[in-house]
């Protein structure tokens, strides 16, 4: 069995207060329709979201970025049609919604688990930002032994380098099949 783990598709990564801009917009279609995929055929699928609180003088980020996906706040929303889809579906038994607070949708978190309790021995990655959370998320999974997949159009970042950067990092470092 396979999984779909979408990263930080919201609002904020997109047009909000942390935007990707262009390129995130431009996966909107794209990521939409590979998770509709993935939960009509049955596979697992996470979403797996950036979480933070406003002010929060112990977290690493707050010192980095501004204020982005408070709790609360409509900027943790997702991004037009994947929210129409997870909408649709977020009651479904193979959607899994789960808040993060670092990087890597592992670190905190009970994704492992759910991956592992579910036999799941190949994941899929979508979302924002390539050179950030999606790329610590793989760097994570391939530690644990993972086999990783990534979807080079439902992926985008803020920077077009960090982004090339991080898609050769995938297939060279990671053996991940960047397809």
């Amino acid at each position: 069995m396979k999984a779909l783990i979408n990263i930080d598709y919201t609002f904020d990564f997109v047009v909000g207060a942390l935007p990707c801009g262009e390129p995130a917009i431009k996966i909107e279609e794209e990521i939409s329709v590979l998770t509709k995929d993935f939960i009509t055929r049955g596979d697992f699928v996470v979403f797996a979201i950036d979480l933070h609180h406003r002010n929060d003088p112990y977290h690493p980020e707050t010192k980095l970025y501004p204020p982005h996906n408070l709790a609360g706040t409509d900027g943790r929303k997702l991004y037009g049609k994947l929210n129409n889809v997870y909408e649709q579906h977020r009651l479904d038994e193979n959607v899994y919604w789960m808040d993060k607070t670092r990087y890597s949708a592992f670190a905190g978190t009970d994704l492992e688990l759910q991956l592992r309790t579910r036999n799941i021995s190949e994941i899929h990655l979508t979302g924002v930002c390539t050179d950030i959370c999606v790329l610590h998320t793989a760097v994570d999974a391939y530690n644990k032994g993972f086999t990783i997949v990534v979807h080079e159009n439902a992926v985008a970042s803020f920077n077009e380098h960090g982004h090339t950067w991080a898609l050769e990092h995938f297939k060279g470092c990671l053996n991940a099949n960047v397809i």
